[in-house]
């Protein structure tokens, strides 16, 4: 069962994509702006395989490439291989799920680094509610929509994030890892328009949460209905807190019970969009910053804030190019540095 992770005491890491093109480079980046908390990036850059759900749809049954686009063929029999992976759910074997190199790139060069010392270790897979909204059948009909498809994507993703966290270990000695579910569909959630179903998305995590032996996060970069994130009891919300705090900050109480109960936030403060950031300094961001800290820390006081909190960039620096995100990733270090500074 996926466990709580300790005091990150506002140390700082990264959110998902990356410009790069070279792993190692991206790595080595990642390395130098967040040794105490690193991330495996994803390349999306190098070419489709690394985009946001086709990384991780390599095991999908019914899987279509073609044009650009990922599709899923339901007019086969696809029932055996469906079956086989809840089959693998239900006896906890990972191995089939393996993230191949032309998936993940980085990932696999992180794997490389000597990470014995540092706090926590860090990865980011698709959720698989974004993953079964942007996936459609022949019928232009997303597959979280099929209740067969959706438990079969959530069986599949945990047996992924299990499989990452196996070897994150085993390669690195990191001795804590953190499963982020990248999960930008969670703004649907209460929409009429584009319904997800919450039920489906409380089975999403509580599937990875039941093979994972390390902390499982989730990751929403638009506003959504924090309290409910907030009662499926992740390890840490990774959220965009540059636009979207006041929002977040109306679940006042179920903030305080969240982070009471163990829970981390990721306050991603420092703008991931070439253009936002422009125009923002770092003295600028720490003050926004400051005054999130000052509304929490009313609910449950500074040395609580401190130890359940993370910075972070927004979202995934994908956009940027490769000077400007690694400025991004500094100015999140520098103003953790800034704020560790400012609890001592």
């Amino acid at each position: 069962m996926a466990t709580m992770l300790p005091q990150m005491d506002l140390h700082a890491t990264g959110i998902g994509a990356l410009p790069h093109l070279d792993p190692d480079a991206a790595c080595r980046s990642v390395l130098a702006a967040f040794p105490r908390v690193p991330y495996a990036p994803t390349l999306p850059n190098r070419g489709l395989l690394e985009r946001i759900v086709f990384c991780d749809s390599e095991h999908l049954p019914g899987r279509v490439l073609a044009d650009e686009r990922l599709t899923v063929d339901t007019s086969g029999s696809h029932a055996p291989a469906m079956e086989q992976i809840l089959l693998d759910y239900l006896e906890g074997n990972a191995a089939p799920y393996a993230v191949g190199e032309a998936y993940g790139s980085a990932f696999h060069r992180m794997l490389s680094f000597d990470l014995s010392d540092v706090l926590v270790f860090k990865f980011q897979l698709t959720g698989s509610v974004t993953f079964g909204m942007q996936v459609v059948d022949e019928r232009k009909r997303p597959i979280h929509y099929d209740p067969e498809y959706a438990d079969v994507l959530n069986k599949m993703i945990a047996l992924r994030a299990k499989w990452c966290e196996t070897v994150m270990r085993e390669r690195t000695g990191a001795k804590r890892t953190l499963i982020v579910l990248d999960e930008p569909y969670l703004a649907a959630l209460g929409s009429s328009v584009v319904p997800v179903d919450e039920e489906v998305v409380r089975s999403s995590v509580s599937d990875a949460a039941g093979l994972l032996e390390g902390s499982l996060g989730i990751h929403c970069c638009s506003n959504t209905d924090w309290g409910f994130l907030m009662s499926l009891e992740p390890a840490v919300i990774s959220f965009d807190a540059y636009q979207h705090a006041r929002e977040f900050l109306l679940y006042a109480d179920d903030l305080a019970a969240y982070l009471e109960a163990g829970g981390v936030i990721a306050w991603g403060i420092v703008p991931s969009e070439p253009h936002l950031y422009a125009a923002e300094s770092l003295d600028a961001l720490f003050d926004r910053f400051m005054q999130i800290r000052s509304k929490v820390t009313d609910l449950v006081g500074d040395r609580l804030f401190n130890e359940r909190s993370l910075i972070t960039p927004t979202c995934g620096i994908r956009l940027a190019d490769v000077p400007d995100a690694e400025a991004i990733m500094q100015t999140a270090a520098e103003l953790s540095r800034r704020a560790r500074e400012e609890a001592a």
